[in-house]
């Protein structure tokens, strides 16, 4: 015990190292500081700032307080194997992400099936032009970043497990009406209402996730979310093929029929989500689950693991509503700007391709069954570059470098597609160019995983992911608005725009790293300068939390 404290001393004084020279029994982690407990009997390998008698004091009142609901199964002396967390993180795995999967799938599959709608002439059948698709998607777009907030302080006051299930129920209702389309007042309400639901889904699940995954462990699982949405895009070009061949059957349009069925897909999954949706991991019994999910051991495992890595996880409970005054401090945590500002550009350079793509192959000479087929490879190489790029941002801790790759790789298309005279007379050139710049490596996982990191604190992090995902939503507004009628076939304005857009993603990357670090080293100086005693009495009785607290340290 006294050389815990001695390293709990030294970790105060704000000896962080990158090359992990401190004693087995403490570690300053690049991240911030951290306690950690390297090696026990078993061999378990565990963080644990609750070592220290008074932090867990601490953190026991600040627990009851909130009436977090896990509070009861909390021991700061608990220890596990390394072979027990496995087989517990395995679990958590196939019960909890692999779900979280699925209903991400119902999600992709009712907003990403207009790309396949429209190959099959919807919009001559409607009456539409392609500004009226703009405005359909910019209006989906507003509509769905305008209720992210909404939507996420819904989930934190009913929880997500309710939410979320009743959310997809709803949208997948809107989604199948959209087989009865007749014009453009029809679209564009359908797309409002769409929006509307479906806004705050992802920071719904990701606060979710959030309460069964370390910090660390939740960026590679974001990765697999998100390969869903390929996956699905893969799984709708092939419904597509077939669903379209359908125009003609009872009188109606395949792209009625593509509606009709992918909608009722969805609206089963909403309703299974009803019943695989536990509040959280000492919640997993039930009348339809009598034995839960893990054992009592197991659920202890569970909830120590993931208090031990941020111990800010409990300090609000999963039923409780983000007051007014708390939602302010949220928005106005101005270090977590540069990480919007991010989410609002870094993406919107591919909306325009990915939004226009099935038109654009079309228009080069492809027809519409062999279009929906030429959407499917890219999806594949986009699977493999995104946990390809989560995984090695995971294993060097580095999240804005590793994150620059994904523009570093999206500007040479790009230039190639603004600059070659033969994008709109060489179809298989203009494909390969699409296909290579779609395939690009997503940072997405890690973005959302380092803005969670960042907000160290419940009430903070349900506001950040929704203002986060409004910022993305942003972006796809900014990018259907790139192309233009008047700017046809060339669209030599609109890839002018992309090209700038893609250079200043990659100095805000840059930047974002540089001021992550300023800051980190300001809270050094200021941590050093403090006496001991300054030190011991801020950690215990210091109003500050989340961000702002001067003993955290801003990942980047």
């Amino acid at each position: 015990m006294d050389s815990d404290k001695e390293a709990t001393q030294r970790l105060l004084d704000g000896h962080e190292s990158s090359s992990y020279t401190d004693p087995p029994s403490a570690r300053a982690s690049k991240d911030g500081y951290h306690i950690e407990t390297l090696e026990d009997d078993e061999g378990s390998s565990q963080r644990n700032p609750f070592i220290d008698p008074e932090v867990a004091e601490r953190y026991t009142l600040i627990y009851e307080k909130a009436e977090y609901e896990c509070r009861h199964v909390f021991d700061p002396t608990l220890t596990w194997t390394r072979e027990e967390e496995k087989a517990v993180i395995r679990k958590i795995d196939w019960r909890v992400c692999f779900w979280a999967c699925v209903m991400f799938f119902g999600l992709q599959v009712d907003r990403g099936n207009l790309v396949q709608a429209v190959s099959d002439n919807m919009l001559d059948d409607l009456g539409l032009s392609t500004n009226d698709y703009n405005t359909g998607n910019i209006i989906f777009y507003i509509s769905f970043l305008c209720s992210e907030l909404p939507s996420q302080l819904i989930s934190k006051a009913v929880g997500p497990d309710r939410w979320i299930p009743i959310q997809i129920s709803l949208w997948s209702l809107i989604a199948t009406s959209q087989s009865a389309l007749q014009g453009r007042r029809s679209f564009f309400l359908t797309r409002s209402l769409l929006g509307m639901l479906e806004g705050g889904f992802i920071p719904d699940i990701v606060l979710w996730l959030s309460y069964f995954y370390t910090s660390r462990e939740l960026p590679t699982r974001l990765s697999l979310f998100w390969t869903t949405l390929s996956i699905t895009e893969i799984f709708g070009s092939f419904v597509a093929f077939g669903v379209l061949h359908m125009r003609g059957v009872l009188g109606c349009a395949g792209w009625r029929w593509l509606f009709l069925i992918e909608g009722s897909i969805t609206f089963l999954i909403g309703l299974a989500s009803f019943f695989r949706m536990p509040a959280s991991a000492v919640e997993t019994k039930t009348w339809f689950r009598p034995k839960g999910w893990f054992s009592d051991r197991e659920v202890r495992i569970v909830v120590n693991r993931v208090l031990r890595d941020d111990p800010s996880k409990g300090d609000m409970n999963n039923r409780q509503a983000i007051t007014l005054s708390r939602l302010w401090t949220s928005l106005t945590d101005y270090d977590l700007w540069p990480l919007y500002l991010l989410g609002l550009l870094v993406y919107t350079p591919m909306v325009p391709i990915r939004t226009y793509i099935t038109l654009t192959l079309k228009s080069v000479g492809f027809s519409t069954f062999t279009t929906a087929l030429l959407t499917i490879p890219h999806n594949i190489t986009h699977i493999l570059l995104l946990n390809g790029l989560t995984h090695l941002s995971e294993r060097l801790n580095e999240r804005a470098l590793v994150s620059s790759i994904q523009s570093l790789w999206v500007l040479p298309c790009i230039l190639t597609l603004r600059f070659w005279s033969g994008s709109m007379s060489d179809a298989w050139g203009t494909y390969a160019v699409m296909i290579v710049l779609l395939s690009y490596p997503y940072c997405h996982a890690i973005l959302v995983g380092w803005t969670s990191k960042n907000s160290n604190n419940v009430g903070t992090r349900t506001v950040s992911a929704a203002v986060y995902n409004m910022s993305v939503q942003m972006g796809n507004v900014i990018g259907n608005n790139v192309f233009r009628t008047d700017d046809a076939p060339r669209y030599k304005r609109g890839y002018s725009v992309l090209i700038g857009l893609n250079l200043l993603g990659i100095c805000l990357f840059l930047g974002t790293k540089g001021y992550y670090v300023w800051r980190n080293r300001q809270r050094d100086r200021v941590w050093r300068g403090m006496s001991e005693e300054q030190r011991e009495d801020y950690i215990k009785n210091s109003p500050e939390t989340g961000s702002k607290r001067l003993d955290f340290r801003f990942a980047h």
